[in-house]
């Protein structure tokens, strides 16, 4: 029994007349005719009622209308998962983002627009350490990460840029440079205590720039760790400045640091030899959306 049987069976079924079935399945009434018998017999049952007037289903032919059916329809959801499938369009993402990637928005964006087109993909997004996520990446624990540039990737990792950002500092607000609104001078931080976010790179270009060395300094961990410790007035900190639009917390006032801008970019990396269409699909999905 194939399944090009049953779908003859389910045709004759509803037509009730070889005649008009062969005609819509696109085949000789006697072909049909041989096609069902073939049916009957590899089942070991009557399915229909034949009369030189008129062709009924038996009860058992009635019941098994209702498999037949039923086993159609499912290998019909079986093709299309086939199809979606091929196109990385159903399947399963494990995302990690840093916070950074949260507050900016276009974590949310990206992935409410992806859901939208590709309903049968579940991704499961989780916040992790920066300095984890390459190699959660590298190793399959992920199958894409968002991270704050710049770090350092393992061989078989690539990069795509998805947002450019720059750093801008937080402050107390009962900090004198808070109550100024022109852009903070990197040298004007010499003495300060920094909190140091888990991306470096903005304390550690500040410090050159104001030709200091960061003497006295933690390292929280999160951002919303790093911003509460400027709120209980132990330090300053140099941050990404989408959170100065984002991020809102009592006794944290933010300030732009002085030209040239220090730059910083949110990206997502996947593995260079990815092969899971569905991760693929993402992938592309995400360059279409922010390199057009």
């Amino acid at each position: 029994m194939e399944l090009r049987h049953l779908h003859y069976f389910v045709v004759l079924a509803e037509k009730l007349h070889f005649g008009a079935a062969a005609e819509k399945l696109g085949i000789a009434a006697p072909t049909l005719s041989v096609q069902i018998k073939q049916l009957e017999e590899s089942i070991g049952v009557e399915l229909f009622t034949r009369t030189k007037r008129s062709v009924s289903l038996t009860q058992a032919g009635a019941l098994f209308l209702v498999e037949a059916n039923a086993t159609l329809a499912q290998a019909e959801r079986a093709r299309e998962i086939g199809r979606l499938a091929s196109r990385g369009e159903v399947g399963h993402l494990g995302l990690g983002y840093v916070s950074s990637a949260l507050w900016s928005g276009i974590l949310s964006k990206l992935l409410s627009q992806f859901r939208k087109q590709n309903l049968n993909v579940t991704i499961t997004p989780r916040e992790y350490p920066m300095n984890e996520l390459p190699v959660m990446v590298s190793e399959g624990k992920l199958d894409i990460a968002f991270i704050r540039s710049p770090i350092r990737l393992p061989d078989d990792i690539k990069s795509l840029h998805i947002q450019q950002d720059i750093f801008c500092v937080a402050l107390p607000a009962a900090h004198p440079l808070a109550a100024r609104q022109q852009p903070v001078e990197p040298f004007e931080l010499r003495n300060e205590k920094f909190i140091i976010p888990e991306q470096p790179h903005g304390t550690i270009e500040v410090a050159r720039r104001g030709g200091f060395k960061v003497k006295k300094s933690e390292s929280p961990g999160s951002l919303v760790d790093v911003l509460s410790r400027v709120s209980f007035n132990e330090g300053v900190a140099i941050v990404p400045d989408v959170l100065s639009n984002t991020v809102f917390l009592p006794e944290v006032v933010y300030r732009p640091l002085a030209a040239p801008a220090i730059p910083s970019e949110i990206n997502i990396i996947y593995r260079k030899w990815e092969r899971s269409p569905t991760v693929i699909n993402f992938i592309d999905f995400t360059r279409s959306l922010f390199t057009s």
